[in-house]
């Protein structure tokens, strides 16, 4: 990609993105939390602790090599996107609590991404190709994630009217967004990406039906209903790519960490449809379930 779209456009275009966030985010969100403790607490062991060891497992086991094991580990950091609610909305999910999630998600990630990424660096990563992921970096992705989504909401809270006009045309621009930097990821790599397919492609299929999977699974044996669990599934199981792939691209400067992201992309929306149709045919929800789910969706 050229330098000048890596280092100025990439940063740009997903700020606009992390403002759409923003947009949908309120501060009850946050203490909405009080509410529902369990479920949220669960979920974020499942995908701070379980997904990530799941992650560094399958680069282990599957033996990746060093740059596109980092990619992986980016990716199991990296919080749940926004599509996750789209997702909860489709197959009856508790959306106010995907909010939420997606709220301290966007927080948390903040601060624990880049301890997750310097790690899988410093153990993956021989001397002679270390990439340093400094201090000054890792204020640049606090940046990148926590300035622009505060500025959301500050739209949001003062401008209703402006939001409601913002909201679709952001939503659009994520995905025309997102297939643009898969592309140009790709594109860049174009000479390696058949080696790179077949060597991280089963690794991000398997992460994908496992962060569906743990999402759901979890929290429904740790004593949770179904209509949380599918909110936990989704926003667990669909990784906000783009934000990982804009960090390799631009803090990293490598198009081969951005690798696993930009696989796990394609994977992403195919297995958290047939996930979501599984769930609704072989675990439905009660007649009170679906009314909780509707009343949660006007939340």
């Amino acid at each position: 990609m050229d330098s000048g779209i890596i280092t100025v456009m990439l940063p740009l275009a997903l700020a606009i993105i992390m403002i759409g966030l923003g947009l949908e985010l309120t501060p009850k969100d946050f203490s909405r939390v009080t509410k529902h403790p369990k479920a949220v607490l669960i979920a974020l062991f499942c995908q701070l602790v379980l997904l990530v060891g799941i992650a560094f497992l399958l680069c282990k086991l599957l033996a990746l090599p060093p740059l596109l094991a980092v990619g992986l580990m980016l990716l199991a950091a990296s919080p749940g996107g926004s599509t996750a609610n789209l997702f909860s909305y489709l197959f009856k999910g508790d959306l106010a609590l995907n909010i939420t999630l997606t709220a301290i998600n966007s927080v948390v990630a903040a601060l624990t991404l880049p301890l997750i990424v310097n790690f899988s660096i410093l153990h993956f990563m021989q001397e002679s190709q270390q990439i340093s992921l400094q201090f000054a970096k890792i204020l640049q992705v606090f940046g990148i994630i926590i300035v622009p989504v505060c500025i959301g909401m500050l739209i949001r809270h003062f401008t209703p009217a402006l939001t409601e006009k913002l909201n679709k045309p952001l939503r659009i621009f994520a995905v025309v967004f997102l297939l643009l930097i898969i592309a140009g990821a790709i594109f860049s790599e174009r000479q390696n990406i058949a080696e790179y397919l077949g060597q991280v492609g089963a690794a991000t299929a398997i992460f994908c039906i496992c962060s569906l999977s743990i999402g759901y699974f979890v929290p429904r044996f740790l004593g949770i209903n179904s209509t949380q669990a599918r909110a936990c599934a989704f926003e667990i199981g669909i990784h906000n790519s783009t934000l990982a792939m804009t960090i390799a691209l631009t803090v990293m400067a490598s198009s081969t960490i951005a690798m696993p992201a930009a696989v796990y992309s394609i994977f992403m929306y195919i297995f958290a449809a047939g996930f979501g149709m599984l769930i609704s045919k072989f675990a439905p929800l009660s007649a009170e379930a679906q009314t909780d789910a509707r009343s949660n969706t006007a939340v």
